[in-house]
């Protein structure tokens, strides 16, 4: 009887290990469904929209200006944010707010990502905290799972001017 149990009690836990190890791995390396919160990528993303994050990209290097990525906070690396890529390492952006009369200009160095959210007047991003390091993105958002009425995939950037070719 005894041994019965014990023998019961390892299996499941011999399956609990094996099944836990499988929802890792598909989490970490697959991807997820996200909750996203804050008012900084606007009008792309509500508070509280539920998006689906695939991880694959970041892995392969196939990150590209205009994705919309999840990166853990330079500022805070217990929280997640979401931005969107505005320049790759080499690229030249534009670091200056939209209402600055003289616009300022840097390149992004060599590892890092430009991020921005779509809500320039109300968004922490690397015009703050500086570029960020490659390594911080967690994955990049592919569509909206809720509100059902905006699933699908996302929109274009409202602020694609600021995109710079050079």
């Amino acid at each position: 009887m005894f041994r019965n149990a014990l023998g019961k009690t390892l299996r499941f836990l011999g399956y609990t290990v094996q099944y836990g190890c499988i929802a890792h791995c598909a989490f970490e390396y697959l991807g997820g469904i996200v909750v996203c919160s804050g008012p900084s990528m606007e009008p792309t993303i509500q508070n509280s929209d539920v998006v689906f994050s695939e991880n694959l990209s970041r892995h392969f290097y196939c990150i590209r200006k205009g994705d919309i990525v999840i990166v853990k906070s330079p500022n805070d690396p217990k929280s997640n944010i979401c931005k969107r890529v505005i320049g790759l390492e080499g690229d030249k952006v534009c670091t200056s707010n939209p209402s600055d009369f003289l616009k300022s200009h840097s390149y992004v160095p060599k590892g890092h990502v430009w991020l921005e959210g779509d809500n320039l007047r109300n968004s922490t991003d690397s015009r703050c905290y500086g570029p960020v390091p490659y390594g911080l993105i967690r994955g990049r958002i592919c569509f909206k799972i809720w509100p059902l009425n905006d699933f699908g995939f996302l929109r274009a950037s409202p602020n694609g001017h600021r995109f710079l070719d050079d």
